[in-house]
């Protein structure tokens, strides 16, 4: 069975960071390359970020481009973001997923970024 579970959210301050984890079982983790979308409250889902299968080519939404930095531990099935200068409208539910494929996503992390 396909599991991810993000982790590592919470409340921070405008300008503050904070780094969310993945954790994959299930399937082989390294096959796959993996990316990061968000949902904010009464919005639908948008993509954030993808990484290639060895860890390299990441690339980021034009929003969270230069704040964000997605990497990754195939030798922990592990996916990241770590997430800095962090605004208000950062605000929202973060998802892990295979590929780009949304209906992939586990247990998302919440994120909110008020002050």
């Amino acid at each position: 069975e396909v599991q991810l579970q993000a982790s590592g959210g919470g409340l921070v301050q405008p300008g503050g960071s904070l780094r969310l984890s993945c954790a994959a079982s299930g399937f082989t983790f390294s096959d796959y390359t993996m990316s990061w979308f968000r949902q904010a409250p009464g919005e639908g889902p948008k993509w954030v970020s993808s990484i290639g299968k060895a860890g390299g080519g990441a690339i980021y939404a034009d929003s969270v481009k230069g704040r964000f930095t997605t990497s990754r531990d195939n030798a922990k099935n592990s996916l990241y973001l770590q997430m800095d200068s962090l605004k208000p409208e950062d605000t929202a539910v973060y998802y892990c997923t295979r590929r780009s494929d949304y209906g992939s996503r586990g247990q998302g992390t919440q994120v909110t970024v008020s002050s």
